[in-house]
């Protein structure tokens, strides 16, 4: 497998006061011809981040045509499990309904922060999106006792199935997390059932998170791509015949941090979706998304 980077997409310059900073956590929405919504999450000037998009025209994909002016989701009441910021997870469109899964933060004390993930519907690809709850859909557990990261949602007839990140522990410090890819699955898209299983364990001793899965079911089963650090993230691949075990094989990935630049330091934060025969990869760089997100197109491919 092999990406061919085709660059820096967008980056805010802090015209919006809710988009200071930083374009993170990208999903990719198809809207007519070769346009598309890019979903994001940006901070404020209090670093709490919200949800907004882009579009761009993928005959020239990294000109951005059209910038949100307002958030579609910001930052919850106080008390709430997203008080402290919402940021973009996963999008799912069924018919003209759209599920929007979201990862809300709340600060800690003992720990930085608990994450829970949130569900917001649109009815239709124009109308606004409203929580479902002001409750998370998917929160801390018996099986999930500490902190819940990005999800990736697939429908496939009449189950839903999830990659969602979880920690096995938790410190006062962001390198004493334990976070892998655990799974889950619904009948409806809103109430989850968790076994605590396991879908991506760590590859070795210097790891301490994996996060952020983009799952793809394709003729032959799934692939994966995700982010995963021990000191400094990059983008990682794997493969199942079933989407709940999973081969490692980060070093097919085919691609990597830049020579110099805006993503010269780290890569992370992968969605990969496909368009007229072409597979693209929307991806973030240094900074987890301070320095905005790029796209690169597969050259080699590996089939699912």
């Amino acid at each position: 497998m092999r990406w061919r980077k085709l660059g820096q997409v967008f980056c805010p310059e802090g015209t919006h006061p809710w988009m200071q900073t930083h374009a993170a956590n990208t999903i990719a929405e198809y809207r007519e011809g070769d346009q598309f919504r890019i979903y994001f999450s940006c901070r404020d000037n209090q670093n709490r981040s919200s949800i907004g998009w882009v579009e761009v025209d993928l005959r020239r994909p990294t000109q951005v045509v059209r910038v949100a002016e307002e958030p579609l989701i910001s930052p919850g009441r106080i008390g709430t499990f997203d008080d402290s910021g919402a940021s973009m997870g996963w999008l799912v469109c069924e018919a003209n309904r759209r599920y929007l899964y979201y990862l809300g933060w709340n600060l800690g004390v003992t720990v930085p922060w608990r994450n829970s993930i949130g569900l917001a519907i649109s009815e239709s690809p124009d109308a606004p999106f409203a929580r479902y709850s002001e409750a998370p859909i998917v929160d801390r557990s018996s099986v999930d006792p500490f902190s819940i990261s990005y999800p990736c949602v697939l429908r496939e007839g009449a189950r839903w199935r999830m990659w969602y990140g979880s920690n096995l522990s938790w410190g006062p410090n962001q390198a004493d997390m334990a976070h892998v890819i655990k799974y889950a699955e619904s009948w409806d898209g809103v109430h989850w059932s968790r076994e605590g299983r396991i879908a991506l364990p760590f590859a070795s001793a210097d790891e301490y998170a994996i996060s952020k899965p983009c799952v793809v079911a394709g003729p032959t089963g799934y692939c994966m791509w995700y982010s995963y650090r021990g000191k400094r993230y990059r983008i990682g691949y794997a493969k199942s015949a079933d989407g709940l075990d999973w081969v490692r094989r980060d070093e097919a990935t085919g691609i990597e941090p830049s020579e110099n630049g805006w993503d010269s330091e780290m890569i992370e934060y992968p969605f990969v979706f496909s368009h007229r025969g072409n597979i693209y990869m929307l991806y973030n760089g240094n900074g987890y998304g301070r320095t905005g997100f790029g796209v690169a197109i597969l050259e080699v491919d590996e089939q699912c």
